[in-house]
């Protein structure tokens, strides 16, 4: 049992490695497919319970987001992306919400993935995205695990001892918290693609839920009021584009 299970670990830890780079292209791409191919449906066949599913998939999406705004807001000099889409670290990260979890940013787009999926609400999210995008993750966790565990060693090994892997242990988290200098421009800075990305293809859903389960020309009040929440978020998008262009050229070393 001992060997298979090592040679499992083994090829994930292989897939997860090839996965990493592509990580933040697979699953739009997904979503495109899934939305174009499938249909929301009624849960147990009640509008009510659907608008209620709306509004929790909403609530833990934002949840989401809140996780990945601490785990970056406390701290310094993040990095997101490795090295040429290469899993890369120059020192271990066991400060703030990272002294509580060792995964906070995943575990964020775990949250905000089923929030997207409880908003859709179409029988293939959940059976071939959701656990398509769990297995994705597990791999590119247990990818990073192995190339910490090299590049670190005891510290690392004792950081997995202490802390887990994704739940957060929430003892002690306040303090965590106030005694890391929370950075907020650092939040926007980094995470206003991310969060204008789900939200818009959280309006998306909806946009689409209404249109394919009652027409156009039902819910054309309601289309219209989303598709304006939609163009709010994209001069948001654009607002934020243009405030970092301008924020790293004024902080070149040329400039």
């Amino acid at each position: 049992m001992g060997s298979w299970t090592e040679v499992i670990r083994a090829r994930a830890v292989c897939l997860g490695h090839m996965l990493f780079g592509y990580r933040d292209y697979v699953f739009p791409l997904v979503l495109l497919v899934l939305a174009l191919t499938t249909k929301p449906t009624f849960p147990l066949g009640s509008e009510r319970l659907d608008e209620w599913m709306d509004i929790l998939g909403i609530a833990v999406a934002f949840f989401g987001q809140a996780c990945r705004a601490l785990a970056i807001g406390c701290v310094q000099n993040i990095r997101r992306g490795g090295r040429e889409k290469r899993i890369a670290a120059k020192a271990l990260i066991r400060t703030g919400f990272f002294a509580h979890s060792r995964n906070p940013l995943y575990l964020g787009n775990l949250l905000i993935f089923c929030g997207l999926a409880l908003i859709a609400n179409s029988y293939w999210w959940y059976v071939l995205a959701l656990p398509g995008f769990v297995t994705v993750y597990w791999a590119i966790i247990l990818a990073e695990e192995d190339f910490l565990q090299k590049q670190f060693g005891h510290e690392y090994a004792d950081y997995c001892r202490t802390v887990n892997r994704f739940v957060p242990n929430l003892t002690g988290l306040h303090r965590s918290l106030v005694d890391s200098s929370f950075d907020w421009k650092q939040v926007m800075h980094k995470e206003y693609r991310i969060c204008c990305t789900w939200m818009s293809v959280a309006i998306g859903l909806l946009i689409w839920e209404r249109w394919e389960q009652f027409g156009y020309a039902a819910r054309r009040t309601e289309i219209w009021e989303l598709l304006l929440v939609l163009l709010t978020i994209s001069l948001v998008y654009g607002g934020a584009l243009w405030w970092k262009k301008n924020e790293d050229r004024r902080l070149s070393p040329e400039s």
